[in-house]
């Protein structure tokens, strides 16, 4: 299968149309649409409805777009490694929303700073759609919180194990923890993330019956409530500026303090292993006390 048939491809998908793809790959309309004609008697199926306009692409057609992503990325990742050369190309991270993301602008500019010649592509998604694009091959890693379920060809590891704190007004007087929760207007977390699972699950061990006064879905409205006077809330320790801590106080949540955990997760045969263990290091100093070195992947 030619490599450059599946580029032209790539691009078509990327860009809608034949004559835009074609102004891409320096081809002739013509000449991208014999590429297509040439991969679907190879493949023997049909890649795109013709009916429609601008054509588009068949279930099959864009099973090959997958298919096609991981052959290119493999045999760009195989030249790099064959040159020695692995630090240059893209690297392709995801991220969720998270403390993770105060973190990872940080690491970033050091990698930028002594990798010049290796560009970094960071997209913000949601736990499991990342953890499938890293093992499709689609990222090279990605970051994520723990409690998330990882296939066996992949692995794990935290950079960051941050403390959460029970924040409240300054002007709230400050009881023992458990009568605060269950007394004090409290302002939840309501979000798919394991986060507020985290929260929820040590709410209920404790027996706590909170005092709900608002649902809200991001870490920071969660501290703009908070600041405002509306209630109390619980927030993970990276999201506490001590510059704006003015009018709040802050309290460990949980005996002992509970703290989650996020990492990097990543192929265990991932070629680009030596750039990923680098940003994790970066990552764990940016976390600062907090941050965790990188171990010695184990492999079953």
């Amino acid at each position: 299968m030619n490599t450059r048939h599946l580029k032209t491809l790539l691009a078509i998908h990327k860009y809608k149309t034949f004559s835009q793809a074609a102004e891409k790959v320096n081809l002739t309309a013509a000449a991208v649409g014999q590429q297509v004609v040439s991969l679907e008697q190879e493949l023997r199926t049909q890649l795109f409805d013709r009916t429609t306009r601008p054509p588009t692409f068949t279930p099959q057609g864009l099973q090959v777009i997958e298919m096609a992503s991981k052959i290119i990325r493999l045999e760009e990742d195989t030249k790099l490694s064959l040159r020695g050369d692995l630090i240059t190309g893209t690297l392709m991270i995801g991220s969720v929303r998270s403390s993770a993301v105060n973190v990872v602008p940080g690491a970033m500019v050091k990698m930028r700073s002594k990798y010049p010649d290796l560009k970094t592509n960071l997209r913000i998604g949601l736990s499991a759609q990342l953890v499938s694009d890293v093992a499709s091959g689609h990222l090279d890693a990605a970051i994520i919180a723990e409690h998330i379920s990882i296939p066996q060809h992949l692995t794990w590891q935290p950079f960051l194990d941050e403390p959460l704190w029970l924040i409240l007004p300054s002007n709230m007087a400050i009881r023992p923890l458990k009568d605060m929760l269950n007394e004090y207007p409290f302002i939840r977390f309501k979000s798919a993330v394991p986060l507020a699972n985290v929260i929820d699950a040590e709410l209920s061990s404790m027996g706590v019956i909170t005092n709900d006064v608002a649902e809200v879905d991001t870490i920071n409205a969660l501290i703009t409530c908070v600041r405002s006077g509306l209630g109390i809330t619980v927030v993970p320790h990276m999201f506490l500026v001590e510059s704006e801590m003015t009018n709040l106080v802050k309290i460990e949540f949980g005996t002992p303090q509970l703290s989650r955990k996020i990492g990097i997760v990543e192929r265990i045969n991932n070629p680009r292993k030596v750039i990923i263990e680098e940003l994790h290091n970066h990552l764990a100093e940016q976390s600062g006390t907090h941050g965790i070195a990188r171990a010695e992947a184990k492999v079953d």
